[in-house]
């Protein structure tokens, strides 16, 4: 398709100034308009179009209508050039009409939006009064149907009426008859009625003497059954307490011996470890005291009181958890995700766990310590699949129980005298475990530990 001159396009937007519409293009002339434009867009070329309307150019004239139909009305609005173009496809497809169109004489028989649609997009002399009659066309159309959708509205709603006051007045006169019966029958029920009421009137008497007769015999029996009730707890109570006294005592038989009998050996193996290792430590001689050993007296090359707290270490050097650790028969409980949440956070609780569990077995290894790393059952969203490292105890609270209280209950399972060190910056884990007996040490003091070991 040539392209117009540069003279034709202000000639065309001289015309476009000259008539304008004053109001918005009626509706149905605005669709008419659209369909148009989809129609005669498929014979434009790409470059011919609007940059805003390329990305449409594939589509189907139903599509292009439907998703670019403010796009296109917008353009032809705006682009006179190529308002001009799709008038050119519309004169080709359309010859009659736009050539009556251009003469200033429409078709009578065609449809008014018809030709206010191809008057807005070729633009002849006059073109406004052509949509605005055409607008107003629609508007008497749209007013005439409705005229006669109400007319036919109004005659059937005067048929339904007619028939609702035939309906009315055959049931307005078989409700008379009916309540004439009524009355009729209503008189005899009355006469029945009062009849039927001296009757239940001594009726009633004799049926409150025999009520006030059952309240009183319900009364009793409600008072014997409490008691045999009242008296049935109480044996059950009674029983229920036997019963639990028996099976504890059973339990204590079956588990106390065995449970004691352990704690008494764990005991007496940390009695004898530290009395082992109190003896390397001071260096006693294996042989008896002799009487000149009693003398007080300070010898050459031994350690004075200054000395002995010059040995005193730091609560945060890690050679304070090594002391400890070195003490006979010791138990270290460690709190596990309050470690691993103090010293690397940032990790997912797997690989926490895997990471702290790592560095106890090397610390087991090293130190010959019990080991038990307890962690909180109530974080973990299933059963956790863990196979523990050699020389560590892992253990879960199970639910409804805290990890600190698992921990609590770990330390007052131990013999009093046997050295248990409690690894938590929880104060109240510490403060719980130390009135067992246990030593408590900070997280920190184990991570300084642990990144020795580990490094």
């Amino acid at each position: 398709m040539e392209q117009p001159t540069s003279g034709a396009e202000p000639a065309d937007a001289a015309d476009g100034g000259a008539e304008a519409l004053d109001r918005p293009l009626p509706e149905g002339v605005r669709r008419r308009v659209v369909a148009l434009v989809a129609e005669a867009f498929g014979g434009l070329t790409v470059a011919e179009l609007p940059a805003q309307l390329r990305q449409y150019a594939r589509f189907t004239p139903t599509r292009r209508a439907k998703f670019a139909g403010n796009a296109m009305a917008a353009a032809l609005e705006s682009d006179p050039l190529f308002r001009r173009r799709i008038g050119e496809r519309l004169s080709h497809s359309q010859p009659e009409l736009a050539g009556a169109l251009e003469a200033g004489a429409p078709p009578a028989a065609a449809d008014p939006v018809d030709v206010a649609a191809a008057a807005y997009v070729l633009r002849p002399v006059g073109w406004v009064k052509l949509v605005e009659a055409a607008g107003e066309e629609v508007q008497r159309a749209d007013a005439e149907r409705v005229d006669e959708e109400t007319r036919r509205e109004l005659a059937q709603l005067r048929e339904e009426l007619e028939r609702a006051r035939a309906h009315t007045r055959a049931e307005t006169e078989r409700l008379r008859a009916e309540l004439d019966a009524a009355r009729k029958e209503s008189e005899s029920l009355h006469r029945k009625l009062r009849s039927a009421l001296s009757e239940v009137k001594r009726g009633e008497a004799a049926l409150r003497r025999s009520a006030a007769d059952a309240d009183a015999q319900r009364a009793e029996a409600a008072a014997q059954l409490s008691a045999a009730e009242s008296e049935s707890r109480r044996l059950k109570h009674r029983l229920g307490e036997a019963e639990a006294a028996l099976e504890a005592s059973r339990r204590a038989a079956r588990e106390g011996r065995s449970v004691e009998d352990m704690r008494l050996r764990l005991l007496l193996d940390t009695v004898l470890d530290a009395a082992s290792g109190l003896r390397r430590e001071l260096a006693l001689p294996p042989v008896t005291t002799r009487p000149a050993d009693s003398v007080d007296a300070v010898e050459p090359g031994r350690m004075s009181p200054k000395d002995i707290a010059a040995r005193a270490l730091s609560e945060t050097d890690p050679a304070l958890l090594d002391q400890l650790l070195a003490l006979p028969q010791a138990h270290l409980i460690v709190d596990g995700y309050n470690v691993t949440k103090t010293g690397y956070p940032q990790m997912p609780l797997e690989k926490q766990r895997l990471r702290l569990l790592g560095g106890l077995s090397m610390l087991a290894a090293q130190s010959g310590a019990e080991v038990t790393c307890v962690f909180d059952g109530a974080e973990l969203a299933a059963p956790v699949l863990l196979a523990p490292p050699r020389g560590v105890r892992v253990l879960f609270s199970k639910a409804g129980v805290t990890a600190d209280e698992l921990i609590r209950q770990l330390a007052r399972a131990e013999p009093p005298g046997r050295p248990v060190v409690v690894v938590s910056t929880d104060r109240e884990v510490a403060d719980g475990v130390a009135k067992a007996g246990a030593r408590p040490v900070a997280s920190v003091l184990l991570l300084k530990r642990l990144s020795r070991v580990q490094g």
